[in-house]
């Protein structure tokens, strides 16, 4: 079972969904993306899989993004990407990929939509939130 996250340590959804993916008995490939940012081949393969836009893709908390200006719509796809390697904060995460797809995986329970094995018990976030396995209907 081959999962890669695109992880920032210092995420709570982030860490949540690393924590759920260790739950499910699975050692995912981390790449703490800040530290080790993708190429644009990489980052443009992400956003195909995930049929995003690079502006589906942006994180607009960060000050890069008032910096930049990057909520004028004269920034086109490949200036956003572009603007994305260089300050790979703009980059909205966890991504997760398995061999069932790739997703921006915001809420962490959205994870299991891409999971190789099935939740087969509950899953405490660090909030104290509880992400239950699926009922059989």
């Amino acid at each position: 079972m081959n999962v890669t996250i695109y992880h920032n340590p210092n995420c709570g959804t982030s860490r949540n969904v690393l924590a759920l993916i260790r739950h499910l008995g699975i050692e995912p490939q981390i790449i703490e993306y800040l530290q080790t940012p993708p190429d644009e081949a990489t980052l443009r393969g992400l956003l195909h899989a995930m049929n995003f836009t690079p502006r589906d893709l942006l994180r607009t908390n960060v000050p890069p993004y008032a910096a930049l200006g990057l909520n004028e719509p004269a920034w086109d796809d490949d200036g956003l990407i572009t603007a994305m390697l260089r300050e790979p904060l703009l980059i909205n995460r966890p991504i997760a990929v398995t061999e069932k797809g790739t997703k921006l995986c915001r809420p962490s329970e959205t994870f299991l939509d891409i999971a190789p094995v099935s939740l087969r018990e509950p899953f405490i976030k660090e909030d104290g939130g509880v992400i239950e396995p699926p009922t059989a209907y």
